[in-house]
């Protein structure tokens, strides 16, 4: 009854439709949970209490009386759930701010089963939270100290035990205190409210019944004594580019997520710093050495210049000398030299090391921000998915018992809907990566088809230089624009597959979204470098029997190999990818909202002539987040992770140009989020989800990667089995000689030879390959012995290396245990503390329950034990 004599107080039937909003707008519509009243004040445009807005709804007023209606049943519930609403109109633009009181709090604390701060328990023995000084960036930590954080900006946080809230055991909470419920707690919670409300209010602002929700700044970059200025500061600004972050104001400020990404990011930066150092020590020991390289001399030599190379096609392509290769020889050298079987093995070993010492530090941070036993499981449905099968007509839609929360659910048959939509969806994303595959096909075959168009240019362009860096250079941008080209399109065919699958938590469909996108992208960025790596020149043929793909001569190799080439084709795609992308997001953003104010500048978009002095209003201008969060920002980053593992060897510097890259990332993110974009809603997250799975996975990968390239691609194998079997000095004088083979020009098949040739009297030439001379008696051109000895010794070198690296990374997982022991005991003394001392404040409420004629008294009292006394059971069936 008393619910029905409010909706007659709100009554606005006598007002037409278009006049509800602007009516309900010059009020604030507040219901107190203490007594259930209602008061109804004028509002000019002020805040009428001076406690903060934990949410924001914005909408255009219109006369669309469908959305009208739609905005008034959503924030009457709202209303009934306890919130506080307060209305705010100038012309046609409505913000709706939403308070949330302290029993609401406490009601979706208990149902989100969220950890608290419990009270201070006086003389109880509590440890302090012990720093993991066994995590790898602690002894840099130590070291660096003018890295460390202003103390007074950034004052240490206070250890609290803590512990999973319930409104029955209320007495271990202190909600009265104003640093109860922080702010991210306070807009997580309203969020949640949001998002289970009627429709939600996601679907809501996709039909344009609102026009924007969010949370609020707590003002401007440059305002003084806020948090956002004080972030922009001391943690965006690339001048403090040298200094930690700030993780548990980045934690208060943008929510878990947020903090677990830059958590993850400082961390695996700090990693970088060991690897690029090795890096380059192997890079300057091939310069430092470069002089001492017989290939190289042999390639200068006037030996060389003799020595006539095949043409490398046909027809058009003519003779040429081995000495052109020298300035080529000379700078693989660099990469591949012997410090690269170190190199390899030191980046297999440290790709482990990294993943194992990050589970540790996501533990600690679990911890410390009170995410221990919370179950990604137990996630709530989505509201997108609840909505779905609230519409659906199509399959049917049952209720069953989910196991972990003991709740009714809804469900859909697995076997009849979720596998067949599911197999779909995954056919769909292997048919877009053959579509990539084909894309590098194409690049391949320009490639093939360019070698030879060259010699149309005339004879100063056909030369090995330009085949060896300028093809490959030009193929390489024209990878790299496709693979760009390709991203954007696959995206958003991703999202709309995962749709389909129907997942039920947020969770789910996030992981399902992720695996889908990364399988494409590791097809996209790395089959290009997977083909030179493996596939280039391995499978040529000879000059008499050429093994051609549609017409066209495979690539060769130089002489010296394939790794110069993969080192440029690695270094144009990770480096311009990167550039690329950093570009892309600092100046998308700001390109966003020149177009949103020249849309209202020009008429496109209905004008807003409020002056943006309200920081609802500023908010409301900033861009919005989509819906994929973090996802493109992780993305970037395991990208660059597998070009850092899986091909590191071909690039040794790849590590330093990932540093430097990411040391400008964080504080470039770090600006744009607080510059560009509106507050996020705070979520939580144990860990980085999806992504250390995958990592894992690169990390593994990785160790086959690089053992077949150093065995396949370089001629470190080759080279040691010359000097173990052919040569009787045991050096690698004349190994360059005794890898060409030679060919009778006379063998050429019909129409391949050169057409026109600068070269006279050319009865033989060489050619890059293990094979018999055209006079061998019994097989010419067919394979020798030591082929087959190299081809064993490749094969033994890639089954050693990944035992060899097996076994350290083994060693690295059992001395490195998940967890750190020194958080385990501290996460059994909290639970043994709180357990404790609950106990006790149950006692004491029974103590306070217990009367002898209605009134109250202490079970020690000597002048009471020996009377009758009373327990109201009713009031202790809880204990």
């Amino acid at each position: 009854m008393k619910d029905m004599e409010i909706r007659k107080n709100l009554d606005t039937s006598h007002l037409n439709n278009d006049q509800i909003p602007l009516d309900l707008s010059q009020r604030i519509i507040s219901i107190e949970q203490d007594n259930y009243s209602v008061h109804l004040e004028t509002n000019n445009g002020n805040k009428s209490n001076n406690k903060e807005v934990d949410f924001t709804l914005a909408y255009v007023d219109t006369s669309n009386h469908n959305h009208i209606q739609k905005r008034e049943i959503f924030e009457r519930s709202l209303i009934d759930q306890g919130l506080h609403l307060e209305y705010e109109q100038n012309r046609q633009l409505c913000f709706i701010k939403i308070y949330a009181p302290e029993e609401v709090l406490c009601r979706y604390c208990e149902i989100m089963k969220l950890r608290m701060p419990i009270k201070s328990v006086g003389n109880e023995d509590i440890i302090e939270e012990t720093n993991i000084f066994d995590d790898a960036r602690s002894w840099l930590i130590k070291l660096c100290s003018f890295a460390q954080l202003d103390s007074s900006k950034f004052p240490p946080t206070e250890f609290k035990l803590a512990a999973e809230y319930s409104r029955d055991k209320d007495y271990l909470f202190d909600t009265k205190d104003k640093n109860f419920f922080t702010t991210h707690i306070r807009v997580m919670i309203v969020n949640f409210i949001l998002e289970r409300q009627c429709e939600g209010i996601q679907r809501l602002l996709a039909a344009g019944v609102y026009t924007a929700a969010y949370p609020l700044h707590d003002g401007t970059i440059k305002q003084k004594g806020t948090t956002r200025n004080l972030l922009f500061e001391e943690w965006a600004s690339t001048k403090k580019w040298i200094k930690l972050q700030p993780l548990d104001t980045i934690r208060e400020y943008f929510g878990v997520t947020f903090a677990m990404y830059f958590a993850w990011l400082g961390f695996y930066t700090y990693m970088l710093i060991p690897a690029s150092i090795v890096g380059l020590l192997c890079f300057f020991y091939g310069l430092i050495t470069i002089n001492s390289n017989q290939l190289a001399e042999d390639a200068c030599s006037t030996w060389a210049k003799d020595t006539i190379m095949c043409p490398q096609c046909d027809k058009t392509c003519d003779f040429w000398r081995l000495s052109e290769t020298c300035l080529l020889t000379r700078v693989t050298y660099l990469f591949d030299n012997p410090a690269m079987i170190f190199f390899a093995v030191f980046m297999s070993v440290w790709s482990m090391l990294y993943i194992e010492l990050w589970k540790r530090r996501a533990a600690v941070l679990s911890y410390h921000w009170g995410l221990v036993g919370w179950d990604r499981t137990t996630d709530y449905s989505r509201p997108q998915y609840l909505s779905t099968l609230a519409k659906t007509k199509i399959f049917k839609v049952k209720e069953k018992i989910n196991p972990i929360t003991k709740e009714k659910q809804p469900h859909i048959s697995f076997w009849k809907v979720r596998v067949p939509v599911t197999f779909f969806s995954f056919t769909v994303v292997l048919l877009l990566t053959a579509l990539a595959l084909a894309a590098v096909f194409a690049v391949v075959l320009y490639r093939m088809a360019s070698i030879t168009s060259t010699s149309l240019f005339g004879r100063e362009v056909d030369s090995l230089s330009y085949r060896t860096f300028a093809i490959p250079a030009i193929a390489a941008g024209i990878n790299l624009a496709c693979i760009l080209v390709l991203n954007y399109i696959y995206d958003w065919l991703a999202v709309y597959l995962t749709e389909l699958e129907l997942l039920r938590t947020q969770t789910e469909f996030d992981d399902s979204l992720t695996l889908k996108i990364y399988l494409f992208q590791f097809i996209n960025y790395y089959a290009s470098i997977f083909y030179v790596a493996f596939l280039k020149g391995k499978f040529v043929g000879y000059p008499k029997k050429y093994n051609k793909i549609l017409g066209f001569r495979q690539e060769e190799c130089s002489p010296g190999g394939c790794l110069m080439e993969l080192s440029i084709q690695l270094t144009i795609i990770m480096v311009g990818k990167q550039a690329v992308y950093t570009v892309i997001e600092m100046i998308l953003p700001i390109l966003y909202k020149y177009w949103a104010l020249f849309r209202i500048h020009t008429g496109l978009k209905q004008k807003d002539p409020i002056v943006p002095r309200s920081q609802w209003i500023r908010d409301l201008k900033l861009l919005d987040w989509s819906a994929r969060g973090l996802y493109d920002e992780y993305l970037e980053m395991v990208i660059q992770f597998g070009f850092i593992t899986l091909f590191v060897v071909a690039f040794p510097l790849a590590p330093l140009f990932a540093l430097v890259n990411n040391v400008f990332e964080m504080r470039l993110d770090a600006a744009k989020f607080l510059r560009h974009y509106r507050r996020p809603v705070p979520r939580r997250a144990r860990d980085i989800g999806i992504w250390g799975r995958i990592l894992d996975t690169l990390a593994r990968i990785s160790v086959m990667t690089n053992g077949f390239i150093i065995a396949f691609s370089s001629t470190f194998i080759p080279r040691l089995v010359y000097m173990i079997k052919v040569n009787s000095d045991k050096t690698d004088i004349g190994f360059l000689n005794h890898s060409l083979a030679i060919f009778d020009t006379k063998d050429f098949a019909n129409g391949t030879a050169p057409l026109y040739s600068s070269f006279n009297n050319i009865t033989m030439c060489r050619y890059a390959e293990y094979r018999n001379p055209p006079n061998h008696i019994e097989l010419p051109y067919k394979r020798p012995t030591i082929y087959w000895h190299i081809l064993a010794a490749r094969l033994a070198f890639v089954v050693v290396f990944q035992n060899v690296v097996g076994v350290v990374t083994m060693a690295v997982q059992w001395c490195l245990t998940g967890i750190p022991r020194k958080l385990e005991a501290q996460i059994k003394r909290e639970a043994f503390l709180i357990e404790d001392l609950t106990i006790k404040r149950e006692s004491e409420r029974v103590n306070s329950r217990i009367y002898f004629n209605d009134q109250p008294f202490n079970r020690n009292d000597d002048n009471l034990r020996n009377r009758k006394i009373c327990i109201d059971d009713s009031d202790n069936n809880d204990l």
